[in-house]
């Protein structure tokens, strides 16, 4: 029975609209700005969330899981080596490749870049390169046509449409009567792709497999295999895994040790501006502390009286807990509505405040993507709401122990 009353109490000071009306003003701000602060951080976070998934997927449409490479750079035995992997349960699918440096040039223009000779029917099984095609299939890449796909910023910078012939010269030269001559071949464009990253877009090119193992010389070898798991995250060990169980003496790598710098800046970032945005609600919970001390010097004689007819101290600081508490909880709660409804829906929100304003947030020339990416997490969530909860119960803690060492007599002498 203490309890409830104790809780009818600090609940009704919260609502009181007697009395200073300055305090319930400052109220209101505390709680207003612990939801703005819950919400912003959980904007934010999801939209870090939504950066790295973007940034994940779009690397995954042109890189493999995984990838098995000879340790001179040539892979002998290949088809024996796709045949070992496919039997493995957590491999999808695999799919030999050629690779090698060249020079592109087209006309007075030349850039350099990395050719990747591949099987177009295979190639789709381990990555999302014809999802990604502007212009012609990938299924041009016929054996023999020497047919060749650029990236649309390399397209660009060459200045080459389809149908047009690009010549393309390896460093490594052939022994002629008149010395070493670099190798050269002319290619048809017959596509463009863009995943909308410049490390692809401008330095990628794909051939048939068969014309780069022609080119390249590998005759009956290739660079490596390139390999489609079940399970991403454990792409490490399904690849060693595979290595083992068929040539140890191989070169083996996966997207999370290839781009590992990447996602952990990214990982770094969100722990900084969670860190800065934190500082935020514990500012907002610092107003519950100047709200509750004006709330006790306000309430003296209400305290006196409280103290007169025997309550005790450990009442007293509880009423004013209850007060704090009853700020953060509503404040809280409303943040993570507002917070998660705007992450749910921030592409909308983005894309109509763009339209209205005529603005872009994201210049899709400076940043990978042109929309501003969301992904909601339940556990960033749960991990906000609790830090914002404890603060205003740790901020009540105070003002709650003045409250119960107020002196009723004294608080009583002027009344």
């Amino acid at each position: 029975m203490a309890i409830a009353y104790e809780y009818w109490v600090g609940r009704r000071y919260v609502r009181s609209h007697t009395g200073n009306r300055f305090v319930s003003l400052i109220s209101a701000i505390s709680m207003t700005g612990i939801a703005i602060a819950v919400l912003v951080l959980i904007v934010v976070l999801s939209v870090v969330n939504g950066f790295e998934r973007e940034l994940r997927d779009r690397l995954l449409t042109m890189a493999a899981h995984a990838d098995i490479e000879g340790m001179d750079g040539r892979l002998r035995g290949a088809d024996a080596y796709v045949d070992a992997a496919v039997s493995n349960p957590r491999v999808a699918a695999a799919a030999p490749y050629v690779r090698g440096q060249s020079l592109l040039v087209f006309g007075e223009r030349l850039s350099g870049a990395e050719l990747r000779g591949i099987d177009p029917q295979l190639e789709d099984r381990v990555s999302s390169v014809s999802s990604v095609m502007t212009s012609g299939k990938l299924e041009s890449l016929a054996p023999g046509t020497f047919n060749i796909v650029l990236g649309v910023e390399l397209a660009n910078e060459l200045g080459v449409k389809i149908g047009d012939k690009v010549t393309v010269t390896l460093a490594e030269g052939r022994v002629t009567p008149a010395g070493v001559m670099p190798r050269t071949k002319r290619f048809v464009v017959s596509g463009t792709y863009r995943v909308g990253m410049y490390e692809f877009d401008r330095r990628l090119a794909f051939i048939n497999i068969g014309d780069a193992q022609r080119l390249f010389q590998h005759r009956n070898t290739v660079s490596g295999i390139r390999l489609s798991v079940t399970q991403i995250y454990e792409a490490s060990a399904i690849v060693r895994e595979v290595a083992l169980a068929h040539d140890p003496l191989v070169l083996v790598g996966d997207w999370t040790r290839r781009n590992v710098n990447l996602f952990r800046s990214i990982q770094i970032t969100k722990s900084i501006l969670f860190v800065i945005l934190l500082l935020v609600i514990a500012v907002a919970a610092f107003n519950i502390v100047s709200t509750l001390v004006m709330v006790v010097k306000d309430k003296q004689s209400d305290i006196a009286i409280l103290r007169t007819i025997g309550a005790e101290r450990s009442s007293i600081i509880r009423i004013f807990v209850t007060q704090g508490v009853v700020i953060g909880v509503v404040g809280t709660i409303a943040g993570v509505l507002l917070g998660v409804l705007l992450a749910a829906n921030l592409e909308t929100v983005v894309g109509f405040v763009e339209s209205v304003f005529g603005i872009k947030f994201l210049a899709p020339d400076v940043y990978f993507i042109s929309d501003l990416p969301s992904e909601l997490r339940v556990t960033d969530v749960v991990k906000i709401a609790s830090i914002a909860l404890l603060l205003a119960l740790v901020s009540t803690l105070y003002p709650a122990w003045m409250a119960a060492r107020t002196a009723p007599a004294e608080a009583l002498r002027y009344e």
